[in-house]
């Protein structure tokens, strides 16, 4: 990882288990856990195992140096286990390894640093999540504009707005702690996929090497069906979107000239080399850029999985490096996401002053239903009439009372209130209550 740029990618917790670090120790922890499944299957002697347990424990490796030896053979795990085979007593070095293969002890250890990761990172989805219901809940009532487009659109209220991240963020979590518990599994298929190494014992020793690891046991190997490293890619892409989704709309939200957001959070955050004045949304700005790069990342994770006959060429190597990034970003977009939440500035004043100024154009939609008598065709007509004709300086109100055809439908008291904006905000209530009462029940 350059820690020049990509630290502005991560969360600090995410990514001490995505570093290279935390994946030589992963692979070193396979191979003790393999040791120790080969003795609960009466493979191996407890003394072997115990050996090797205490060496990975011990062995100092240098990531770099190993990365450089490795390419050689294409992947770090072959040098590393001539390192570990080097330091264990001769004893045990017939019980290094034992019946796995590269790809083995790789995408286990892959499968280990992801569900290691997963524990903070969920934790900083619930943490936003929480944050947008608290939102939500705070502001049912306050009144917005809703935007489609980028126009102005009907009224709503912030509260439904925030009730959205909310739904967005608790969906991604429930996604990817279902791959946590259900997808990350040990992989364990010797050299073609046969055990035949292990002799009958095989499937037992993969399912007592998921034991140890807090991994699931995926029953059969999966060297060439990928579809578990496709979950996990793209449960981490949707994550990102989830959180892009609440940046995106904080970063329109607190444009001057709309005013109705700011990104908290002590002074100095999102200033500018050039212009003082400036106060960027530069955690909503980092959270988007995440999401920029995720797609591209679990194209290539997808890309890569057509994998040949009973090992690939290439396309098991292309997965490493995106499938890891895609584990930094998604970290560093939820705790972003969760951070400016917490801090995030509503100016309820504004929201209602935006919405009284897009004017009554946007109660159209209401009126044309209120004239739908008319025929459909012609209460759109009248709507659209009237209000190019209120764009000259006569108020809508006066407008429409003025023809005929409105003041046989209704009285002025009638038109009044089907202008007030706030009589017009449908179930938004009620979404509302429904998404916090999902999450109550325990559903998000």
């Amino acid at each position: 990882m350059s820690e020049l740029l990509e630290a502005l990618d991560g969360a600090d917790d995410v990514d001490r288990e995505t570093s290279d670090a935390a994946l030589l120790r992963a692979m070193l922890d396979v191979e003790a856990a393999l040791a120790r499944a080969l003795v609960r299957a009466g493979l191996a002697p407890a003394e072997a195992a115990e050996a090797i347990e205490t060496t990975c424990a011990e062995l100092v490796v240098d990531a770099g140096q190993l990365g450089r030896r490795s390419r050689d053979a294409g992947n770090p795990v072959v040098p590393l286990v001539d390192d570990l085979g080097a330091a264990v007593p001769e004893s045990a070095r017939g019980w290094v390894h034992r019946g796995a293969t590269s790809q083995d002890v790789l995408d286990t250890a892959l499968m280990l640093v992801a569900h290691r990761a997963l524990g903070p990172l969920l934790g900083s989805l619930a943490q936003a999540a929480d944050e947008a219901a608290r939102l939500a809940e705070e502001h049912r009532g306050t009144p917005a504009i809703a935007r489609t487009l980028g126009q102005p659109a009907l009224p709503t209220t912030f509260g439904l707005r925030a009730a959205g991240w909310c739904a967005g963020l608790d969906s991604a979590h429930r996604r990817l702690g279902a791959v946590r518990d259900r997808e990350l599994a040990v992989q364990l298929g010797g050299a073609a996929g046969t055990l035949a190494a292990l002799d009958r014992a095989g499937l037992e020793v993969a399912r007592l090497l998921a034991d140890q690891l807090g991994l699931v046991d995926p029953e059969v190997p999966w060297h060439t069906e990928r579809s578990r490293v496709h979950a996990l890619a793209t449960g981490l892409a949707t994550a990102t979107a989830a959180a892009a989704k609440v940046a995106t709309d904080v970063v329109l939200g607190s444009a001057a000239e709309v005013g109705e957001l700011a990104e908290g959070g002590k002074a100095g955050l999102g200033g500018s080399s050039a212009m003082p004045h400036k106060r960027n949304p530069m955690a909503s700005v980092l959270v988007v850029a995440a999401s920029r790069r995720a797609p591209g990342l679990l194209a290539t994770v997808l890309a890569a999985g057509v994998h040949e006959h009973e090992r690939a060429t290439g396309s098991w190597h292309a997965e490493w490096q995106p499938l890891r990034d895609l584990v930094r970003l998604a970290g560093g977009a939820a705790a972003r996401t969760a951070t400016l939440l917490t801090d995030l500035r509503v100016d309820a004043a504004r929201l209602r002053a935006n919405l009284d100024a897009a004017g009554p154009a946007v109660m159209s939609e209401r009126l044309a239903t209120a004239f739908a008598s008319l025929g459909r065709t012609e209460a759109r007509a009248l709507v659209r009439d009237s209000l190019a004709a209120s764009s000259e300086g006569t108020p809508l109100r006066d407008v429409l009372l003025a023809d005929p055809r409105v003041s046989r439908l209704c009285t002025p008291a009638d038109l009044d209130a089907l202008l007030d904006p706030l009589t017009y905000l449908g179930s938004a209530d009620e979404i509302v209550t429904r998404v916090l009462t999902r999450r109550r029940g325990g559903d998000g």
